[in-house]
């Protein structure tokens, strides 16, 4: 499959911000003792609500690609600046979870089809399609430039890891349990740590079970039980910390256990959460009961921004890998970036002298 533009995609984003949908202009609130007009980039193309995002890590010439798993099967690649770059197609039902591999050649995406993907980042070509027999609802590629190894999971509470280089063998399926099964509940979310010698694999899962596996033996090796329904976990850019929205709070996990987690109360229940990659004070969410995307202090746990550019409520937010943009996506089927620091020239937001 090759890449293809089915929606006349504008190549430009848009400038969001205007016609009273930014935060500093009349219906949002903004960065208090910043005076700088709020304008998000609007990336449409999406035909209904985007459930996934994710950056890759910085290139050598400092960028970076945004890749997103959307409802309507037709997850899409675009540049650093929110440039569409192209859409793979093949899927067959929604897709819930998309990923990039550490030398971006690759991607990854988990469908409601019962299949997960592996992708030419380049050509957009489907390279091979690893069939279940359930929805996947999180795919996790190995932390190597290339990588050789894939982790999914979803609705089968089946975590199963494929070897790239033997696609058609069986694969391996994590965990002893008598059932056959790796988890009590729906698999949400599952992370390769990039450090620990690319060994260790972490799952979230609707039981409300933050699961700790040795990838070489197959076994679980911890967990934590956080009491409440897990609806998402992502690893922080920079690796250390897993960011984990579960009920009405955000968990903040060391994923060496060598420190205690922090938890975080929101009056609002958060639908993603994505920590800041080099401050690590501060920490962005999104929230299924209405559009505003918030920014909250990670020591007093206060909110500190919060604007309003979707319309709909937002499912998944996360930090560009050099902290100075974040991206959400919303049930009404648009991508927003916002700067962290409004005013600042960046990208396309070019400040005038």
């Amino acid at each position: 499959m090759s890449y293809t533009n089915g929606f006349s995609l504008p190549r430009t984003p848009e400038p969001a911000g205007m016609n009273g949908n930014g935060g500093l202009n009349g219906n949002g609130a903004g960065p208090v003792g910043n005076s700088a007009k709020v304008q998000p980039l609007l990336c449409s193309g999406h035909t209904r609500p985007v459930v996934h995002l994710q950056f890759s890590n910085l290139l050598d010439d400092g960028t970076y690609l945004l890749i997103s798993a959307c409802k309507d099967g037709n997850p899409m690649l675009r540049s650093w600046l929110g440039d569409w770059i192209g859409t793979f197609l093949g899927h067959k039902g929604a897709v819930w979870s998309s990923k990039i591999s550490l030398d971006t050649t690759r991607a990854v995406t988990g469908s409601a089809d019962f299949t997960a993907k592996i992708w030419d980042c380049n050509s957009g070509e489907a390279l091979h399609s690893f069939a279940h027999n359930h929805i996947v609802r999180s795919v996790a590629l190995d932390p190597q430039q290339q990588p050789q190894y894939l982790l999914t999971g979803g609705n089968e509470k089946k975590i199963r890891l494929f070897d790239l280089g033997r696609p058609d063998a069986e694969p391996l399926v994590l965990g002893s349990k008598p059932d056959g099964i790796s988890c009590d509940g729906t698999v949400r979310s599952i992370v390769w740590d990039e450090a620990q010698g690319g060994a260790v694999g972490v799952s979230a899962a609707e039981d409300g079970v933050v699961r700790w596996w040795d990838l070489r033996t197959l076994g679980q090796t911890a967990q934590l039980d956080l009491g409440d329904p897990i609806s998402s976990m992502e690893l922080a850019h920079g690796g250390g910390t897993l960011s984990v929205t579960a009920g009405s709070k955000v968990h903040f996990l060391d994923i060496l256990r060598q420190h205690p987690p922090v938890t975080i109360p929101l009056a609002h229940p958060p639908t993603s959460a994505s920590l800041h990659p080099f401050l690590r004070d501060r920490f962005i969410v999104g929230s299924a009961n209405d559009p505003w995307v918030r920014v909250y202090d990670l020591d007093s746990g206060h909110e500190r921004e919060v604007y309003k550019g979707h319309h709909g409520p937002v499912l998944c937010a996360s930090y560009s890998p050099d902290g100075e943009v974040y991206a959400t996506g919303s049930e009404d089927g648009t991508i927003r970036l916002w700067q962290t620091n409004p005013g600042k020239s960046y990208g396309l937001w070019q400040t005038q002298d």
